[in-house]
């Protein structure tokens, strides 16, 4: 009679490869705020994160889609990563200040977008340890290279920057919209303290459902 495992079931979210266990004790163990950046088809998502026995508790969001409010038409590239980043370390930097990136499963690159997100939040107050190596160049994050791309396609700028122009941003101008932005958002006040308990409650069931993937 065998009295060994020959198979060990995996966790659910580990079967479906929503979530590196072994990674998420690591950044765990390290008890300090978790900087959780989801890149989706459309959007960059940011949040806050602290670890608790009963469930993660999301202390703050950012969200691409938020950026318009600041003038920018946010997306899922590098210009709206940094921004997004940027925002989310000013809506915490007077409660937190540092924490650890979480990025779940993806494996990042240099110059890819989580680290311009995490560009951002460093800028906006808040220590997350990063290598310069690792950061998109200067040119990539203030969106100088959408306008000389945009510049290259003449007419076609229109039509390719379509969501741009939409959003009232002149493709080619795109670095002066994320410049304009930039500056509204180094004017935002940290509102930890200021969000209500419904939308707290909100956010930590938003929380739990993008810190496991």
């Amino acid at each position: 009679m065998a009295h060994k495992k020959t198979y060990e079931t995996k966790f659910k979210r580990r079967a479906e490869g929503k979530t590196d266990y072994e990674k998420r004790l690591k950044l765990v163990k390290s008890k300090k705020v978790r900087f959780v950046v989801r890149k989706t088809n459309t959007r960059i998502i940011a949040q806050a994160i602290m670890f608790e026995l009963k469930g993660d508790k999301t202390i703050a969001t950012a969200d691409s889609k938020e950026l318009t409010k600041y003038g920018f038409y946010g997306t899922n590239n590098t210009p709206s990563a940094y921004l997004t980043g940027l925002l989310l370390g000013k809506k915490i930097s007077n409660k937190i200040k540092e924490g650890v990136l979480d990025i779940g499963r993806k494996t990042a690159s240099h110059g890819s977008v989580v680290f311009a997100c995490a560009k951002g939040i460093n800028d906006g107050g808040v220590k997350v340890p990063l290598s310069e190596k690792a950061v998109p160049s200067e040119e990539r994050i203030n969106a100088t290279t959408l306008d000389e791309y945009a510049k290259k396609l003449g007419e076609n700028a229109n039509t390719v920057f379509a969501n741009y122009a939409k959003a009232k941003i002149t493709p080619g101008e795109i670095n002066k919209a994320f410049e304009k932005a930039k500056s509204e958002i180094q004017k935002v006040k940290a509102w930890v303290e200021q969000i209500s308990k419904k939308e707290q409650k909100k956010q930590q069931e938003k929380g739990k459902k993008i810190s496991n993937k």
